[in-house]
């Protein structure tokens, strides 16, 4: 299970990093809405090809906390970007099912135009060095990343990406005042999905939503095949007790709305149920998260994907006490 990008439309494919064209005329769009022409970059680091990249909007982006050997913070350079793309690509190409592109059988590296302004969240283990190809020097492996795109960042860059499976103009138009956050491109190296990672992620996380004052988190959670009655369980399960209310409800968009309710409340069994989802949207509920109206088939990943809703203000308390209103309990100490 992963959360990433479905920026499909357009001619942009996952694995193409074709960027969007650039007009010099700034636009401000909805978020969900595609701008007509270019779209403005935020200050931070420079791609290859010269583009602004806001990742970690400094050249030493701060460590957000350690256990052990493992470290999170975001990526301080395009190198450390091309190797979150590189795990992913061994996640979602290799292990799993993904249909990749010549352009990503190339590179060897899940890319796409979104890697140029979204924050990358890392985990890195300082036990284990690998060369680079700069000076040949030894860096901490990259073992675990998320993609992180702030409202902001999105609607100087045409949307967020989940735009192109799920209508979320309603929700943000019912919600003018709440800074949204959409979490994406989830994955963690094989040995090391375990509790130790996954909890530093979440830390990682917890702390950049602090530091960026978010107040809602948004992504598309996976669940692996394309044949919806198949997962009706985890699906029907999911749609009878995590149903987000009206408030806070997206509906997948029409021409790619595939129903959740495929089996009755009283029938459904709730212990097979959750054994058939995947730990990662288990993990999401006992946080709190919601669902949306309606699941996406997503053909060339192999999976039906529904929207995960995370308010910040419904968030288990007992996770926000566990990792500490200000993100201090893994903190790194100085």
């Amino acid at each position: 299970m992963k959360f990433r990008n479905r920026r499909q439309k357009r001619g942009q494919m996952k694995g193409s990093e074709k960027q969007p064209q650039r007009s010099g005329v700034r636009r401000f769009t909805p978020i969900g809405k595609r701008p007509v022409t270019g779209s403005r970059w935020i200050p931070g680091l420079r791609s290859p090809t010269g583009r602004i990249l806001p990742g970690a909007r400094a050249a030493a982006a701060p460590t957000l906390g350690k256990i052990g050997s493992l470290e999170v913070r975001l990526a301080r350079s395009w190198g450390e970007i091309k190797i979150a793309q590189q795990l992913r690509y061994h996640v979602f190409y290799e292990e799993m099912s993904a249909v990749a592109d010549a352009q990503t059988l190339a590179t060897r590296r899940d890319s796409d135009s979104f890697d140029n302004f979204c924050d990358h969240l890392l985990v890195l283990d300082h036990d284990i060095k690998v060369k680079t190809k700069a000076l040949g020097r030894k860096k901490p492996q990259v073992v675990g990343t998320y993609r992180l795109l702030r409202q902001e960042v999105a609607e100087m860059n045409g949307g967020f990406y989940t735009a192109d499976e799920f209508d979320l103009q309603p929700l943000l138009d019912r919600k003018p005042d709440l800074n949204f956050m959409e979490l994406g491109r989830s994955c963690v190296l094989k040995p090391y999905r375990n509790k130790r990672t996954m909890e530093l992620l979440w830390h990682g996380i917890w702390a950049y939503v602090l530091m960026n004052k978010i107040d809602a988190m948004i992504g598309c959670a996976s669940l692996e095949g394309t044949d919806p009655n198949r997962l009706a369980l985890p699906l029907s399960f999911l749609h009878h007790n995590f149903l987000a209310p009206e408030e806070w409800r997206v509906r997948a968009l029409d021409e790619r709305y595939t129903e959740m309710n495929r089996i009755p409340k009283e029938e459904l069994d709730g212990r097979a149920a959750l054994h058939a989802l995947p730990p990662l949207i288990k993990g999401y509920l006992r946080l709190g998260a919601m669902i949306g109206d309606g699941a996406v088939i997503d053909h060339q990943f192999g999976t039906v994907d529904a929207l995960i809703i995370m308010p910040v203000s419904e968030l288990n308390p007992r996770y926000v006490n566990y990792y500490g209103a200000d993100a201090s309990r893994h903190k790194a100490q100085s």
